[in-house]
């Protein structure tokens, strides 16, 4: 788990949010996985690293194969929120996952 990825999951406890689901896999065969998933209510955050030093999400076939991962996942029903580290360290990125989550819930 990365800094980032830890840092994220103190922020989940520390605002009382149900325990994810790490790196889950949510669409076999393939084998995408998330960072933190809560399958029930299809929401999922991926903790975007690298992205201002030319991570290897960021370049070329790295960033297509991500674009058909989060386009496949949209059509299975999922929410995914994208955050990178100043998300987390802002704490923005445990705000949106909180809203995500109260909304999945209005839905059942």
């Amino acid at each position: 788990m990365s800094d980032l990825e830890r840092a994220f999951a103190f922020q989940v406890k520390a605002h009382g949010l149900p325990e994810p689901e790490r790196e889950y896999r949510f669409l076999p065969p393939r084998r995408w996985r998330f960072d933190f998933a809560w399958p029930d209510a299809r929401v999922a955050v991926e903790v975007e690293g690298g992205a201002f030093v030319q991570g290897r999400h960021t370049r070329g076939i790295h960033f297509e194969r991500d674009a058909e991962k989060y386009s496949r996942a949209a059509i299975e029903g999922w929410c995914v929120i994208r955050a990178t580290g100043n998300h987390v360290d802002s704490g923005e990125a445990i705000l949106w996952l909180k809203e995500a989550l109260e909304r999945a819930k209005e839905r059942v």
